[in-house]
């Protein structure tokens, strides 16, 4: 071989190294990343039988290009999700990131402002990656009083309506009225009421989904 086939040899390689994983990247299914606690990563059941796992299921039987990706932690509050969105963000890039924070804090007993704070930031740095987000909201125990869980509701709409994300009011609705569908804790969803939760979160989703497979560019 000459050296000018050597050299030609090696400046084709070297644009397919280059160009080879972009072209991948940009053929692999969008991200959906689901940041939340023990009600989305599937506590006290299967892995395969919580709701975020069903997503991935309705996602593809609907012929949806995505890649659900769970990132949730089991006792994490807003403040904690905050502290690992970052690098969530920047490992998945996701199209769209799922929200289902809060119900910790509220358990805590922790100030409202606080709880808004956080998920606003959460919001935040997902929009300045370029991601839809949906917020999940959640409900406490009917312990805790309705004047609390109507303020807790709240936080939730002025988040969405602020900065213009979709919501989904309550992630457990005819979930968390039914104490046959709760564990014994009486907080966190048996396996039989996992396919509600996702249904409720589904119907939040949806429209999302045309949306981030088709972004605007800002001007």
């Amino acid at each position: 071989m000459n050296k000018f086939s050597a050299a030609l040899l090696s400046v084709i390689v070297n644009v397919y190294a280059l160009t080879c994983p972009v072209v991948l990247a940009a053929n692999a299914p969008a991200v959906i990343l689901v940041i939340g606690d023990s009600l989305s990563g599937a506590y006290g059941i299967n892995i395969d039988e919580g709701w975020v796992a069903l997503l991935q299921e309705q996602i593809t039987t609907t012929g949806h290009d995505y890649t659900v990706i769970n990132a949730s932690v089991s006792g994490d509050t807003t403040r904690t999700g905050l502290g690992r969105v970052d690098t969530a963000l920047q490992t998945h890039q996701p199209a769209i990131v799922i929200v289902a924070l809060g119900g910790n804090d509220g358990l805590r007993g922790l100030a409202f402002t606080e709880i808004e704070s956080s998920l606003a930031s959460i919001i935040e740095h997902s929009q300045q990656n370029r991601a839809q987000v949906l917020l999940a909201g959640v409900r406490l125990p009917p312990n805790y009083g309705p004047v609390y869980n109507q303020e807790f509701a709240a936080l939730y709409r002025r988040l969405s309506d602020r900065y213009g994300v979709a919501l989904v009011p309550r992630m457990l609705d005819q979930v968390a009225d039914h104490r046959e569908l709760l564990q014994a804790d009486g907080i966190h969803p048996t396996a039989e009421a996992q396919p509600r939760v996702m249904q409720n979160v589904w119907t939040g989703l949806q429209p999302l989904l045309q949306e981030s497979a088709n972004p605007v560019d800002s001007p």
